[in-house]
C-alpha cells in the first residue's frame, strides 16, 4: 500500500497543513491500495504563492527556453510509460486498452505544443497597431479521475508554451497516478514553482483556487454542474476560464453505411473508457427503416464484448471508477427500463463472476425516444441508446435535441453526404467516417459542454491576453 503526504510546491516535495485521509480503493477488487493526506486552504494559498512568484520570470522566458522544458517533460514521460498503465489499471480500473492508448496520446501532446509554439506569433501587426500576446498568470488546471494524466500533460504544455505558472488540483482518486507525473515532471528540472500540485477536495482546495485572486484563469475538465459553480465563482475576480464538460454525443449511421462494419464500431466506441468518457457516443441514430437490422447487429456486437479483468489486454469494459459510479449506472439502467426503453442486452446487476468490483453488464437499449432521461442525461457507464429516425432531416434534429455539444460522429459511404450534416451538427468536434484525434485541432464544447478550446493554437491562445501598443 502507498502513502502520499506530501504536495509538490515550489520544485519541492512539501509536508502539507491538511491532515484529512482519503483511502484509495481498486475498483476491480475493492481492496485498499493506498491512502492520500488531503491539502487544506493553507497549503493551497502557499502554492499559489509559489506560482505567482515563479510567474514573474517565468513570463519572460523566449520561446527557445520554453521549448527546450516541453522536450524534457517528454523525454522525463517516456521513460516509465509502463509502470503509469499499471497505475492506471489499478487506480481506476483502465482497461489496459484504453491506458495503453491514453498514455500514448499523453507522450505526443508536448510534441504537438512545441510544433504548435514553433510558429505562434506573440506579436503580430492590427491595422497600424501592435498586438502582444501577454501571458495570462498563474492558472488554475482542475481535473478529473478519467484519464488525468493527458489533462495535466495537455493543459501544463501549454500553460508552458504560454509562459504560465500553474497550481494543479487533480482528482484525489487519482493520486497514484497524479505522484508518477509529479515525479517524472520533477526529473525533468523545471524551473521552480512553475508547477505545483495539491491533492484536496474539491470544496476545499477547488474553491480556494477558483475564488483567489491571484489566479489568472482556470482550466477545469469534469461535470457540467461542477463547471457552472467554477464558472460562478470565477466572474468575482474576472478569471478567464476554458470549460470542457460534459457529453451526450450522437452517432449517425446514414443508410448508406456499411452496417456490418459501422454498428459493431458503434457500439465498441460508446464503450470506450468503459463508457467514462465524455466523448463517447451513446447515442445511436439509425434510420427506422433498418431498427431491426441494427438491433440483430448491435446485439451480436455486444456478445462480443468482454467485462472483466482490466489488466487483461482482451477486456473491453472494466470496473467503473467507484462505488457511487456503480450505483449511478444501475439507477440508470433501471430507469431506462421504467421508461419504456426495450432492453436489448445487459441490464443491472453485476456480470456472473465479477461480484467483488464495481462491474456493470454492456446494456444497450433500442426504442429509445430522444426525449427520455436515458438519452438525454450523462450516464458515463456502458450504456448505449438506439433513436430511430425518418429521415437526414430528422436525424439532424434528434442530434441536436440535446443541452450538450461536445462531440457528434457520422457514418456514410459518401463522404461529401456527411460533411453536409456535419456543417448542421451543434458540437465542438465531428468525426466523419470512424472515431478520429487531431492534437493541433480546437477541441471543446457548444452549449451545456463547455466554454473554450484546447489544443493547438485556439488552446494556446486561451492562456494568453492581446495588448494593443498604438504608437
Amino acid at each position: 500500500m502507498k502513502r502520499i503526504d506530501k504536495a509538490y510546491i515550489n520544485g519541492e516535495f512539501t509536508a502539507l497543513h491538511g491532515t484529512e485521509i482519503f483511502e484509495l480503493i481498486n475498483p476491480s477488487n475493492h481492496e485498499k491500495i493506498g491512502e492520500v493526506i488531503l491539502a487544506d486552504q493553507v497549503d493551497t494559498r502557499k502554492a499559489i504563492a509559489a506560482a505567482k512568484e515563479a510567474f514573474k520570470t517565468f513570463s519572460k522566458t523566449s520561446v527557445e527556453e520554453r521549448i527546450q522544458i516541453l522536450k524534457n517533460l517528454k523525454n522525463s514521460v517516456d521513460k516509465r510509460k509502463d509502470e503509469f498503465i499499471e497505475t492506471m489499471i489499478q487506480e481506476y480500473g483502465g482497461t489496459r486498452q484504453f491506458c495503453t492508448f491514453s498514455i500514448d496520446n499523453m507522450t505526443r501532446v508536448f510534441d504537438d505544443m512545441i510544433e504548435t509554439l514553433r510558429d505562434f506569433e506573440f506579436d503580430r501587426k492590427a491595422g497600424n497597431t501592435l498586438v502582444q500576446m501577454m501571458s495570462l498568470g498563474v492558472v488554475g488546471i482542475i481535473t478529473p479521475w478519467n484519464s488525468s494524466n493527458s489533462f495535466i500533460c495537455s493543459k501544463f504544455a501549454t500553460a508552458v508554451a504560454a509562459g504560465c505558472t500553474v497550481v494543479v488540483k487533480p482528482s484525489e482518486m487519482s493520486a497514484l497516478q497524479t505522484q508518477l507525473i509529479i515525479e517524472w515532471f520533477h526529473e525533468a528540472g523545471l524551473p521552480k514553482g512553475i508547477f505545483n500540485v495539491i491533492n484536496g477536495l474539491g470544496g476545499i482546495v477547488g474553491n480556494e483556487i477558483v475564488n483567489h485572486p491571484d489566479i489568472a484563469k482556470i482550466s477545469f475538465t469534469g461535470s457540467t454542474n461542477t463547471g457552472k459553480m467554477i464558472a460562478k465563482g470565477a466572474v468575482d475576480t474576472m478569471k478567464r476560464v476554458t470549460l470542457e464538460l460534459g457529453g451526450k454525443s450522437p452517432n449517425i449511421i446514414l443508410d448508406d453505411a456499411d452496417f456490418e462494419q459501422a454498428i459493431p464500431q458503434a457500439v465498441f466506441g460508446a464503450y470506450m473508457n468503459s463508457g467514462q468518457a465524455c466523448i463517447a457516443p451513446t447515442r445511436l441514430l439509425v434510420p427506422q427503416s433498418r431498427l431491426e437490422e441494427v438491433n440483430e447487429l448491435a446485439k451480436q456486437a455486444a456478445l462480443q464484448i468482454l467485462v472483466g479483468n482490466p489488466a487483461d489486454e482482451n477486456t473491453n469494459v472494466g470496473p467503473m471508477v467507484s462505488e457511487n459510479q456503480y450505483n449511478r449506472v444501475q439507477s440508470y439502467i433501471k430507469l431506462g427500463l421504467d421508461e419504456g426503453a426495450v432492453l436489448l442486452t445487459g441490464g443491472t446487476g453485476k456480470p456472473e463472476g465479477l461480484e467483488n468490483g464495481n462491474f456493470v453488464k454492456a446494456t444497450i437499449f433500442t426504442n429509445v425516444r430522444n426525449d427520455m432521461r436515458i438519452a438525454q442525461e450523462e450516464i458515463f457507464g456502458p450504456v448505449l441508446s438506439i433513436i430511430s429516425y425518418e429521415n437526414e432531416e430528422e436525424a439532424v434534429a434528434i442530434a441536436n435535441d440535446t443541452s450538450y455539444g461536445l462531440a457528434a460522429y457520422i457514418t456514410s459511404s459518401d463522404e461529401n453526404r456527411a460533411l453536409k450534416i456535419a456543417s448542421q451538427i451543434e458540437a465542438g468536434r465531428v468525426c466523419v467516417n470512424g472515431f478520429k484525434h487531431d492534437p493541433l485541432a480546437p477541441f471543446g464544447g457548444f452549449k451545456q459542454s463547455g466554454i473554450g478550446r484546447e489544443f493547438g493554437t485556439f488552446g494556446l491562445e486561451e492562456y494568453l491576453e492581446p495588448k494593443s501598443i498604438l504608437v
